[in-house]
């Protein structure tokens, strides 16, 4: 290192001390360039990969919304064979039994509601004096009765739910306050 305030002429090669482990620039540049390429690399591929999962994912939520009542579906098939039956039943021999149609009725309905059962569909069917729950029950209407206030009286119709979310709720008439 020179202490006079010489300028160094410009082709002049300074060369680092042996204690500095410096790079030359264009070293340097090399180095920045080729880790600027690595990371645009990885930034594309992980973009892609991005793209790739959000496009499967989009695929799988179609399918699972279209096939999603295939099971329902497929639960469903039994109870519309025993309709047909009982119609093809009462067609051909017009002189049936109201007994037969009624039990065959009846055996219709056991399979609807296991079908339901199976698929998770689960009946709201409060009983007579049970708390009145909006989040269940739809009142219709309030009636005097001798029962405590602000519970059912009467279901006029079934409520159901699935997977703990109301599809239709209990229909009710609820005792009046006295």
């Amino acid at each position: 290192m020179t202490t006079d305030n010489a300028p160094i002429p410009q082709d002049a090669q300074v060369e680092p001390a042996p204690d500095e482990a410096q790079q030359s620039p264009e070293a340097k540049l090399a180095e920045l360039e080729g880790r600027l390429a690595e990371m645009s690399d990885a930034y594309l591929r992980a973009k892609a990969e991005v793209e790739n999962i959000r496009r499967r994912s989009e695929d799988e939520m179609s399918k699972a919304r279209k096939f999603a009542v295939e099971s329902f579906a497929e639960a469903m098939l039994p109870v519309m064979d025993s309709m047909e039956a009982a119609i093809v039943s009462v067609t051909a021999t017009p002189d049936a039994k109201v007994e037969t149609v009624l039990e065959g009725v009846h055996a219709t309905r056991r399979q609807l509601a296991a079908a339901l059962e199976r698929n998770k569909v689960i009946e709201i069917n409060p009983a007579t004096g049970a708390k009145f729950d909006p989040h269940q029950h739809q009142a219709i209407s309030m009636v005097p009765a001798e029962q405590e206030a602000n519970t059912v009286v009467m279901v006029l119709q079934k409520g159901y739910s699935i997977a703990e979310r109301v599809l239709r709720p209990a229909l009710v008439t609820v005792a009046a306050p006295k």
